[in-house]
């Protein structure tokens, strides 16, 4: 599903918008206002699914990557495109945090590496859909292609009508609809687990959604051959997909963390030596490193978020955090920009990089304390326990 996406997003979507007669500033407003629809939609999808089960929203977001790819033909305006991309981002909004939980409740145990696969296998999609895209669209126009990632989409029904419904979700809310859902978000909201997991997600994707914008105008400006360039990104995401799964074995087993602690960091070093590269060669050894780093932090997050929270209320709280990770991504490419223009893009990854250092000391200082505590209430329970036996 994610490949057949990602080839009607890049390089597909922008192609078409402009065959139609975009302007640049209306491009990037159609390009990015499926994030927007997931910012504002998730939190009450989650919700909804947490109270009618995950199987029934999986229904409802295949319908929605599969259908709506045929609508693009009936498309003449760059207005009609912008309409279009609204709805289809429906279809994001409600896989984002629905299969998220759903992979999180299959089981209790190596939840992390668990979704650390799952994330291996959507960030697949984004090695090849813009490869497969861009292929297709030697011999086809943008609407056959279209019509081609709508074909793909439809098949991912068979697998979805075969699952199952997640174990944790079979206990339903027989609330009343609107307070049901209202008392979920309000519950996620007043979670601290979420805040937290949403604010360190956030500020994860600044950085990277900055990198996605301005690396390829400062790798060129610094020298460095074009097709290196594009092959910055492949390799980033290249480690990103293989190591994934390895990244959540070591949060299950060294906790998350230090899993979301160390790659925070690394990910903070290697902005700050981003913008000392003056090498073609050495401009790679970064993609690597942030690959890394996203291997470490993504899937530690969502565990510990999994772990921390009552299962009632799981896709409403990874709906929020959903919400925030989408506002770091609009934030990130405005922020660089503004500081790029004020003081240059060295200074500008540098100041990105210190401030994920900042969050990664936050990180393990948080851990430390609920350490701790929990070795404080340990001694509470054992000295209690030792007071009638000396009486």
């Amino acid at each position: 599903m994610r490949s057949a996406y990602q080839m009607g997003k890049t390089p597909l979507l922008p192609i078409f918008a402009v065959t139609l007669g975009a302007s640049d500033a209306l491009l990037g407003f159609i390009v990015s206002v499926s994030t927007l629809t997931g910012m504002f939609l998730k939190p009450l999808i989650g919700a909804l699914s947490d109270r009618w089960g995950r199987r029934a929203w999986l229904l409802a977001g295949t319908a929605f990557f599969a259908l709506m790819p045929f609508t693009y033909q009936f498309v003449d305006t760059p207005s009609q495109l912008f309409g279009v991309r609204l709805i289809h981002g429906m279809a994001t909004a409600i896989y984002g945090p629905v299969t998220l939980a759903y992979v999180a409740e299959l089981s209790s145990s190596r939840v992390a590496e668990r979704l650390g696969w799952f994330g291996s296998a959507r960030n697949a999609g984004y090695v090849i859909g813009p490869a497969a895209a861009g292929l297709m669209l030697v011999w086809m126009s943008p609407v056959t292609v279209f019509t081609v990632v709508g074909l793909l989409s439809a098949l991912a029904f068979l697998p979805v009508l075969l699952l199952g419904e997640a174990r944790r979700a079979r206990e339903r809310d027989q609330t009343p609809l609107f307070s049901g859902v209202g008392r979920s978000l309000l519950g996620g909201m007043r979670t601290p687990a979420v805040w937290a997991t949403g604010a360190m997600e956030a500020s994860v994707y600044i950085p990277l959604y900055a990198i996605k914008v301005f690396v390829p105008v400062y790798a060129l400006a610094a020298g460095v051959n074009i097709a290196l360039v594009g092959t910055f990104f492949s390799v980033q995401a290249f480690a990103q997909m293989v190591l994934t799964p390895v990244g959540g074995r070591v949060a299950d087993r060294f906790g998350y963390v230090v899993s979301f602690g160390t790659g925070t960091a690394v990910l903070g070093v290697t902005l700050a030596y981003l913008a000392t590269v003056d090498s073609s060669i050495g401009f790679l050894a970064p993609a690597v490193l942030i690959g890394v780093a996203q291997a470490m932090i993504l899937p530690a997050a969502t565990a510990w978020l999994a772990t921390s929270i009552d299962h009632g209320r799981l896709g409403a709280s990874l709906g929020l955090v959903g919400t925030m990770r989408n506002a770091g991504k609009v934030t990130g490419p405005v922020m660089a920009g503004f500081l790029i223009a004020w003081l240059g893009y060295a200074a500008t990854f540098h100041i990105m990089g210190i401030g994920l250092v900042f969050v990664s000391a936050s990180i393990w200082a948080r851990g430390a304390l609920r350490v701790r505590q929990a070795s404080a209430r340990r001694h509470r329970a054992s000295s209690s326990e030792r007071v009638p036996a000396i009486r």
